[in-house]
């Protein structure tokens, strides 16, 4: 599909806007809330814009914060797509009525298991749940068997994780949808008692490799992000994926949606079709985010273990609820 150039065709016409404030699309392009990884969406507008000549205006920010934002400013939001790193974020904004549904070829591009029955946004990404340990510390025999192990007192202060991100309240997110609110509640407030706190899924990866505790729960893409790099951070560490349908091998989406109130809704369609379509997931197959690709056919990185192969439980995206979750990791005095 292509689109008729601006007065800057030709050149690289991305706009990215790292400050707070309006974030105003610029001679009619489009704007996108951005709560992915800033290199992984840039890496995407600068293909697009390539390949169709239309500008775009990054906003960079986080899920639960733009996801909020958007409710808040209605039918005046600014933006014209939103993508996240987690699909509770997505469902927040659907349950508002705040997303167009996705054009019929965007959604042939991705299977249904990495979409909502809705059609009101799509899978762009994937993530999966790992247990990184210490490999000087901890044989594949002591590893704990399900997510729900690390409740039991003798993980008391072995393990970390980082509850105030998105990515941890998403991983609750599922396992509140898997095994419901009692048991939920119950792990909580287990964890609370078991775990060590730390901001950010690298920093529990760091603490893990440097001794400091025996295993951390994260995503898998920050050991193969800094294995790509110097590997100084990882070094001692193994991934231990849980598999089995086990709330521990949650798969988490990452969406994409076209706001109903855009004002540049062909365009913006046009966006979230080349993202999830060749050239959108062959950046995930090349670049360095290590996040999976989801399209029909794709392929990700060939260091990964295949999604197909990490047996994720099967988790309705739509339900997802993160305000379910922040009120019982705070009751459980997580948060």
């Amino acid at each position: 599909m292509k689109y008729a150039l601006s007065a800057l065709a030709g050149a690289t016409a991305l706009a990215i806007s790292l400050t707070a404030g309006p974030a105003m699309a610029q001679d009619g392009g489009i704007v996108v809330y951005n709560a992915q990884h800033e290199s992984l969406t840039n890496a995407w507008v600068e293909g697009f814009t390539k390949e169709t000549g239309i500008k775009v205006t990054v906003r960079h920010g986080g899920d639960s914060d733009f996801s909020n934002q958007i409710v808040a400013e209605g039918a005046a939001s600014p933006a014209d797509v939103f993508l996240t790193e987690n699909s509770p974020a997505m469902a927040l904004v659907e349950s508002s009525g705040l997303f167009a549904p996705v054009d019929a070829d965007t959604q042939a591009q991705v299977p249904q298991d990495y979409q909502p029955a809705s059609g009101k946004w799509v899978g762009v990404a994937a993530r999966s749940t790992v247990f990184v340990y210490d490999k000087t510390k901890l044989t594949a025999e002591q590893l704990p068997k399900s997510l729900l192990d690390l409740a039991d007192p003798s993980w008391k202060g072995r393990w970390a994780a980082s509850p105030s991100g998105a990515d941890f309240q998403a991983i609750v997110s599922a396992l509140l949808q898997l095994k419901g609110k009692a048991a939920t509640t119950d792990w909580l407030k287990a964890m609370k008692e078991n775990f060590t706190a730390y901001k950010g899924n690298s920093t529990v990866m760091k603490a893990v490799n440097a001794g400091e505790v025996e295993g951390g729960v994260i995503y898998h893409y920050y050991y193969y992000g800094d294995q790509a790099k110097t590997g100084e951070n990882s070094k001692n560490i193994g991934l231990h994926y849980f598999r089995n349908q086990d709330p521990g091998a949650f798969v988490s989406v990452s969406g994409g949606g076209v706001l109903a109130s855009s004002k540049h809704p062909k365009e913006a369609q046009a966006f979230l079709k080349w993202v999830t379509g060749k050239g959108g997931q062959d950046v995930l197959k090349t670049g360095d985010s290590f996040e999976y690709a989801v399209g029909k056919g794709a392929e990700s990185n060939p260091a990964l273990v295949p999604l197909a192969d990490l047996q994720a439980p099967k988790v309705d995206a739509t339900t997802l609820n993160s305000k379910k979750v922040t009120d019982l990791m705070t009751a459980a005095g997580l948060l």
